[in-house]
């Protein structure tokens, strides 16, 4: 095999490619990047055995072949080549051959006959929506998907389609994060749970452009999406889903208006005195036309008011700072509606046509200290 590619692709399709490759793995083929040159095109391809991304590469074919290197070192290698063109070449041994201007390594490889392939998976049950829409429904609903396998529907997002409806929905037994996408098409219904990792790391490869789509292609244990010059294909989470409907009560006491800015940095304020681990509960007492914010820990106290339009009853409440910051960070409204019941019940953020809705859960804390 050779071919020769700028350093620029290349270095644009490992970095896409990385993304599958495993940290830990009992197969050693797993953490090399297949390169495919045997066609008319070259293509760099990674497996996890639950995560297997596929893009295409520009450059120029002069002998075909299939090879696997090491994607650790072959992206290190990279990395320190002079900006230039790049020639890679391999014997029938799977010596490979890497040069650059005056740069030259030497690095083995295995047969490429030994790399696990992406499933083949007829693709029916597409859907399409601009690569913005979907880094922002990812950055506006990750953050509530839970860290560990403890529940593994916990570690995935919903993607639920119904008519011209996406739905995409996280929990991490604390919260919820639901996000509502209006879409350009009628689509069949579907319901499938996507593992948070494979969202997480499409969205660090997607441009973000509104004119730029990705198709979604919904298979029976898979999802495959396809985006420029690049295939995704990640294993489904298999279980039914949690009945987030039946968590989500209209019925509220009291509801304020406040400048989401405001009260975010009030919270970031309030967090100075909370150490890593604490579960210090920040305090709200919700009055009319302010709101009296709280924190008391052993490195000190806070208090500090923030104006707003309150409408029903005066609360007292609790809750996780993190949470609040997490939900606020990614809203982009400059006014909030948040709606709250009693001091034990959950607190929903949400706006009017409820295209975004955030639950959070309030804490117990000693109300007469």
């Amino acid at each position: 095999m050779k071919i020769i590619c700028s350093k620029s692709e290349l270095q644009k399709s490992i970095n896409i490619s990385m993304k599958a490759v495993p940290s830990k793995t009992t197969m050693p083929i797993l953490e090399c990047v297949l390169i495919d040159a045997s066609m008319e095109m070259i293509k760099f391809i990674t497996n996890d055995m639950e995560l297997g991304i596929e893009t295409l590469v520009k450059g120029t074919i002069l002998e075909k072949g299939i090879i696997a290197l090491d994607a650790k070192i072959f992206s290190d290698i990279i990395r320190k080549l002079p900006d230039n063109d790049v020639t890679i070449s391999a014997d029938e041994n799977y010596n490979v051959t890497i040069t650059c201007e005056k740069a030259k390594f030497n690095i083995g490889a295995k047969s490429g006959e030994d790399f696990s392939y992406l499933p083949i998976i007829e693709r029916e049950n597409c859907i399409t929506v601009s690569q913005f829409t979907l880094k922002e429904v990812v950055r506006q609903t990750i953050f509530c998907t839970a860290p560990n396998d403890n529940n593994k529907l916990m570690t995935g997002e919903l993607f639920e389609i119904n008519g011209d409806i996406l739905k995409v929905v996280a929990l991490d037994g604390h919260r919820i994060a639901i996000r509502k996408i209006e879409l350009k098409e009628s689509y069949s219904n579907q319901k499938v749970v996507v593992p948070g990792k494979t969202l997480n790391e499409i969205s660090k490869i997607l441009s973000g452009e509104v004119e730029d789509v990705v198709n979604i292609f919904f298979a029976k244990n898979h999802i495959i999406f396809e985006f420029d010059d690049t295939v995704v294909i990640s294993r489904l989470i298999e279980g039914q889903y949690f009945r987030v409907e039946q968590m989500l009560s209209r019925d509220y006491e009291t509801k304020i208006k406040v400048n989401k800015r405001e009260f975010l940095d009030c919270i970031d304020r309030a967090t100075l005195f909370v150490k890593e681990g604490d579960k210090k509960p920040i305090i709200i007492n919700i009055l009319d036309g302010y709101m009296k914010l709280s924190i008391d820990s052993q490195l000190g106290s806070m208090n500090e008011d923030v104006d707003i339009d309150k409408e029903g009853k005066d609360i007292l409440i609790g809750f996780n700072p993190k949470f609040l910051i997490d939900a606020l960070r990614v809203i982009d409204e400059e006014e909030i509606y948040i709606y709250l019941m009693n001091p034990k019940a959950p607190c929903f953020i949400k706006d009017e046509k409820e295209s975004y809705t955030y639950l959070i859960l309030p804490v117990n804390f000693n109300a007469a200290r």
